[in-house]
Formats: C-alpha cells, sequence, structure tokens
C-alpha cells in the first residue's frame, strides 16, 4: 500500500499542507459513510492498522524519511491527521448508537433476581417481630466476648461446668489477663442484656437475636455454632404472671391461636425461680405423635425472673463506670427468656439435620422459596 502514500517532492510550509489537506479530505469522504459497525471496523483498520494502516504508511514514508529540519513541521501536521481520524471514527460510533433502537419504556423491566432469605433468617426475623409488637426493642453485641459478660455477671460462679473449655471456645494466649477480662466466644445472647443495662437505665425491653458459639460436636441436632433469641424486661412489679402472658401470646401468634404453653420448675444461674417452657404439638395438636416422642408437647425454651444477684452485679459495675445503682433488686424486677432459633426452624421446615442450615445445599434452600 505504499503506493496509496506518495513521495514528498518537496518539504516547505506549501508542500507539505498540500499534501496532509489530500488524506484529510479522504478521511472525511470516508467518515460519511460509517453507518454500521462493520463499516466503522474497515475504515479503522484502513487508517489505523498496526501493520498497513495508511497512518502508519505515512509515518515510514514521509516522517522517518524526511530530513531533520522538516521533521517537526512534518509531525505537527501528522498529529492533525490522527485526530481528524479519531474524530472520524467516534462521530461514526455516536450516530450508528443514535440510530439504533429505541429504549421503549412502556416495556416491562428484566427484574434481576434477589433470591430469598436464608430459612434461619426468615425464622429469626418472623420471631423478632412478635416481639416488637408488643414494643420490645432489638439489641446487639459483639460475639466474641469477655467472662465478665459472658459469665460473671450472669451469676456463673468460677467453678461451673459452661466455663469448662470442654464447652465453651476461648481465644487463645489470653492466661495475662485478669480472669474477668479474658476473652472467649459468647455462650449465649445474654451478654447483650448486661451491656443494655449497663447502657440505659430502666424501664427496659429488649430482644437479641444473634449467633452463638459452643464446644459442641456437631450431629443432628447440634452443630458448634447456632442461633439465639433472648429477651429482657425490667421494670417496677413485672412478675411471674407477665412472663407467663407474655410468652403465651408469642408462642400463639407464632404456631397459631390453638397452642397451648405449660411451665416447668428448672434450673439457670441468672434467673430465680426458672421454667422451662413446652408449646401443645403442633404437628399432632397434642393428642401425640412421632415429632412429639407422643407426648402431646414440645419444649422448646426456658425463662424466669431475673436473679437478684445479676442486678447487683450490674450495679457494682455502673459504680465502677461512675454511674448511679439504677437497677436496684428492692425497687425493680424483671424477667428473661431465651430460644433456640435453629431448633425453632427444624420444627417448622420439618428438618431433620441441624447441619443442612448451614451445608449451603441449594436444593434444601430453594425449597424455602
Amino acid at each position: 500500500m505504499s503506493d496509496v502514500i506518495p513521495q514528498l517532492s518537496a518539504y516547505d510550509d506549501a508542500a507539505l499542507d498540500a499534501a496532509f489537506r489530500s488524506l484529510i479530505e479522504q478521511v472525511q469522504a470516508g467518515a460519511s459513510s460509517l453507518s454500521t459497525a462493520e463499516a466503522q471496523e474497515a475504515f479503522r483498520l484502513e487508517w489505523l492498522g498496526r501493520k498497513q494502516g495508511r497512518l502508519k504508511l505515512v509515518s515510514d514514508v514521509w516522517l522517518k524519511t524526511a530530513p531533520v529540519e522538516a521533521k517537526k513541521a512534518l509531525g505537527k501536521r501528522f498529529n492533525d491527521l490522527k485526530a481528524a481520524i479519531e474524530n472520524a471514527l467516534e462521530s461514526g460510533a455516536g450516530a450508528t448508537r443514535a440510530s439504533g433502537p429505541a429504549l421503549d419504556v412502556t416495556l416491562p423491566g428484566i427484574a434481576r433476581r434477589i433470591g430469598i432469605e436464608h430459612p434461619l433468617t426468615r425464622t429469626m426475623r418472623e420471631v423478632v417481630q412478635v416481639f416488637q409488637a408488643l414494643g420490645y426493642s432489638i439489641a446487639l453485641g459483639p460475639e466474641v466476648e469477655s467472662d465478665f459478660y459472658n459469665f460473671e455477671a450472669l451469676n456463673f460462679p468460677q467453678n461451673h461446668p459452661a466455663r469448662d473449655t470442654q464447652d465453651t471456645l476461648v481465644i487463645a494466649d489470653q492466661q495475662g489477663k485478669p480472669g474477668r477480662d479474658r476473652l472467649l466466644m459468647r455462650t449465649h445472647t445474654s451478654p447483650v442484656q448486661i451491656r443494655t443495662m449497663l447502657a440505659q437505665d430502666p424501664p427496659l425491653r429488649i430482644v437479641v437475636p444473634g449467633k452463638v458459639h459452643r464446644n459442641d460436636e456437631s450431629d443432628a441436632t447440634h452443630s458448634p455454632i447456632f442461633h439465639q433469641i433472648e429477651g429482657l424486661c425490667v421494670d417496677t412489679n413485672i412478675t411471674f404472671s407477665d412472663l407467663k402472658g407474655t410468652l403465651d401470646h408469642a408462642m400463639k401468634t407464632l404456631f397459631g391461636s390453638g397452642v397451648k404453653t405449660r411451665f416447668f420448675p428448672s434450673f439457670f444461674p441468672f434467673t430465680e425461680p426458672s421454667a422451662d417452657v413446652q408449646i401443645s404439638c403442633i404437628f399432632c395438636g397434642g393428642s401425640g405423635c412421632r415429632k412429639c416422642k407422643h407426648s402431646g408437647w414440645i419444649e422448646l425454651l426456658g425463662c424466669g425472673m431475673v436473679d437478684p444477684a445479676v442486678f447487683e452485679a450490674v450495679n457494682q459495675r455502673r459504680a465502677e463506670m461512675g454511674m448511679d445503682a439504677a437497677y436496684d433488686p428492692k425497687r425493680i424486677s424483671g424477667f428473661a427468656f431465651g430460644m433456640g432459633v435453629d431448633r425453632i426452624a427444624m420444627m417448622l421446615s420439618g428438618a431433620t439435620d441441624i447441619g443442612l442450615f448451614y451445608s449451603g445445599d441449594l436444593r434444601f434452600l430453594e425449597s424455602f422459596a
């Protein structure tokens, strides 16, 4: 294609202007027909191709062989030619876009599939919403806790089995810290109750959803990671009757108005008296089936009145922080409850293995869509 670019006979301004004017006119003539993407690509290869493009030939035939004194004038005109070629390509591309199919705003859009909530997330949200309707606020806290918040303030004595590393996942290299400051993975969401009482004066009503960790072997009903929802209500004249009425209403809202509740004495270090709560079997209506072990009842959660020792621990810590003792057990009372989200999700879904919720198996998760 060197014959397309003739040799220059002179290098004065008039000769250079005439030579480059002829090329720019050819660029402008070719640019008038760039109505398709194919035409634009052919034009680009003709003028800007790396091996046989006309601009490269101009550089080889004119610029590189020119005398030194003419190279500056040639270089300026060469850059003007290159800019004209690029402008022609850009104008052609804009015209192609403008002449393309118009956007019809009346057509339905292409909606992006968002997916669904994880069944554990959905169950947690539904339970929390029941208590929000009763005036409870949501409280959250860290999963890495200190011994004080996880055990000491909740009336767990030093030799309590729950403190054993067989049950609790502890953070490494904590031996140099005082016992109450040593870090661990929280074994329940109850530490958030202590943190809330330190931050707020009564009355308060909170639910605490979250992930907890225990050194459990994985099997069909146990996992080292699971989820809890706990609640705390503190005010003057709070009684066990208030606790029973609250939980009975919550269970009926969650599982249907025909569900019955019953309470059995139990023990938890941070409540006194304490109780386990059972609901009538939602599968057989209380007549007895395999899922309720033919008893007609399913144990679902634990609860109780807040032990005065917990209020005293909170007041002591508030005093250390320069705050007043707002949680006087002679003046206020409260109740607490806690339930496993994973257990409720298994009941509602019919899953027989807790590991299904953590496996990431889309065949199982898509069944909740």
